[in-house]
């Protein structure tokens, strides 16, 4: 029997008053949660992509990571703050309370909102675009399940975040 567990969000929203693109993505992976920072599992291709689109090399500091983040004005968090899942299984999420963005949004200068992947950006617009006022950008997922896109269909798709 597959066994669901009720989480709620591990994570602060990261993001300061200069940043300039919010990046959203569904809910954090027990990987994730056991690394203690966003997509902390070591498959998810989200921290290969951005060092090659800021042409970077990162490790997997957490604290590197922040900084480097906050520098290029990204903010980051989920959409959903509590739900009932299996595992890491977005296809599993029910009972869903949705993250509140408001913070983000009135502390920070957001020009545009980017959701990684389907799930994130379904939530998104069922949840939070009406609050926000955001059209976001759904952007393919980086997550190791996506095995759809390569990593230079991701890179085509996602360097649209330096124009921001």
């Amino acid at each position: 029997m597959t066994k669901y567990q009720t989480i709620t969000h591990p994570l602060r929203p990261l993001f300061r008053a200069d940043s300039k693109i919010l990046i959203l993505g569904s809910f954090p992976s027990d990987k994730t949660r056991e690394y203690g920072f966003f997509y902390g599992h070591p498959q998810n291709r989200f921290w290969p992509l951005l060092e090659r689109i800021f042409d970077v090399k990162l490790s997997t500091d957490i604290e590197e990571r922040r900084a480097f983040l906050l520098l290029h004005h990204l903010a980051l968090y989920d959409v959903i703050y509590r739900c009932d899942i299996v595992g890491s299984s977005d296809a599993s999420i029910q009972n869903v309370v949705p993250s509140d963005l408001s913070p983000i949004l009135k502390e920070a200068d957001i020009k545009q909102v980017f959701c990684n992947g389907g799930t994130s950006h379904r939530y998104y617009k069922k949840y939070q675009e009406q609050q926000t006022g955001f059209k976001a950008i759904q952007l393919p997922s980086t997550s190791p399940a996506n095995a759809r896109s390569s990593m230079d269909d991701l890179y085509q798709k996602w360097k649209i975040i330096k124009e921001y």
